[in-house]
């Protein structure tokens, strides 16, 4: 019989991989219109109605790619929507989120030295807060504020800032900055969803109609797509944070999350530059650099639990479980002896700095909130400790499987 925690993970790892790929095919989708709407050049004998055009060599042919500034008088026999990359992206997201932090939330999502929060009413800030952005942000862009758009991208960013800082006085720190890029993209789909979309829809619509599109429609559509635009790097640095505890495991994890916004806005500032102009403003490389700098310098004053509080923490019914399980003894003995060298407050393995993804397994309670993933990573599996590490002998593993399944049984 399959085992049902390796069930529930091989199902978490395909939605990942799901994630994964339409989020690709968004980004490259997203990353090419831009970089081909800026590169676009006039020409003598272009068709009436025809803004700009551009070659392009890829695959070992030719393409001649025109754009229409508003639409081309007739409906064409074959046009390609490009929006499910961005709504697969979103539904996949959304169901990770799921996964790992509500279903996984007392040991992901709520951080009990922040907020004294029940797990119900962590999922409910969590998928609540993801709709406030679209909402602030879509009554800004339908606002006076649309004719000034560099104050819409600074309010846009205070915004960011202020999710940042309140996602960091609720939820641990890598959900903290997961919720921080799951309300950005949440952002970025309703831009597609409820913007982009229906505005194209009904150019499409006066075409088949034999009426003139407005050319409104097709400026409001490409404002928000620019938006996106500069929004993907910082998402997907957000998206990968968690693998990154100096980006999470510091109290000034919200201000390093908003100057990842900064970098990413200074690093698109530059492609669509030289898109558009051939050239990029290099000063916007110095930038970048200066401010990943004050992030690596932040990431230095590490937040969190002492020692000392860390065991003092009082366990969650599920993880006092594991906690007073048969062989749990036996279990923390294998773990502090195979994996606390690396995964220590202050590691003394190699050239080590921090642990690993910021899991601790130096004392009881430490193990305990950890049982899942030592069960999965160092029990069902050798994925850990690393072999060139520690050689981990097959009676510590089983002894760590049968303190998590006694655990689970109710022993």
């Amino acid at each position: 019989m399959l085992d049902l925690a390796i069930l529930w993970d091989w199902i978490a790892f395909a939605v990942r991989w799901l994630h994964v790929i339409t989020a690709m095919a968004w980004i490259g989708a997203s990353f090419f219109f831009i970089a081909l709407d800026l590169g676009l050049r006039k020409a003598p004998d272009m068709p009436a109605g025809v803004y700009g055009e551009e070659w392009q060599v890829h695959g070992g042919g030719f393409y001649h790619i025109q754009k229409y500034l508003v639409a081309p008088e007739n409906m064409p026999e074959h046009l390609i929507w490009h929006k499910w990359q961005s709504y697969i992206t979103w539904v996949s997201g959304a169901a990770l989120l799921m996964i790992v932090y509500w279903v996984g939330g007392e040991l992901y999502l709520l951080d009990p030295t922040k907020a004294d929060l029940a797990l119900w009413q962590g999922i409910v800030i969590s998928g609540g807060s993801l709709t406030i952005g679209w909402l602030a942000y879509d009554a800004m862009c339908k606002s006076c504020l649309s004719d000034h758009p560099t104050v819409l991208m600074l309010l846009l960013f205070a915004l960011l800032v202020v999710m940042s800082w309140g996602y960091n006085q609720i939820f641990t720190g890598r959900a903290a900055l997961l919720h921080l890029g799951a309300f950005t993209a949440t952002i970025m789909t309703a831009n597609v969803f409820f913007q982009i979309m229906p505005n194209q829809r009904i150019v499409v619509a006066d075409l088949k109609a034999g009426r003139t599109p407005d050319a409104k429609y097709g400026k409001i559509a490409k404002v928000r797509s620019t938006h996106n635009n500069y929004l993907t790097l910082p998402v997907v640095f957000l998206m990968l944070s968690n693998h990154y505890p100096l980006s999470f495991g510091t109290q000034y994890a919200w201000i390093i999350a908003s100057l990842i916004f900064l970098t990413g806005v200074t690093i698109r500032h530059y492609f669509n530059t030289l898109h558009a102009t051939g050239m990029g403003p290099h000063w916007t490389w110095g930038v970048t650099v200066i401010l990943m700098l004050i992030v690596a310098w932040l990431s230095t004053y590490p937040g969190g639990e002492t020692w000392e509080e860390a065991d003092a923490r009082s366990l969650t019914p599920y993880e006092q479980r594991f906690a007073s399980a048969d062989g749990f003894d036996a279990a923390y003995d294998a773990v502090r002896g195979n994996c606390s060298m690396c995964h220590a407050r202050e590691p003394v393995w190699g050239s080590l700095h921090w642990a690993p993804k910021g899991v601790y397994l130096e004392t009881p309670g430490d193990v305990a909130r950890h049982a899942d993933q030592i069960y999965l990573q160092a029990g069902v599996s050798h994925a850990m400790p690393p072999p060139n590490a520690v050689q981990m002998d097959s009676a510590a593993r089983a002894e760590i499987v049968a303190w998590v399944r006694n655990a689970r049984a109710g022993g």
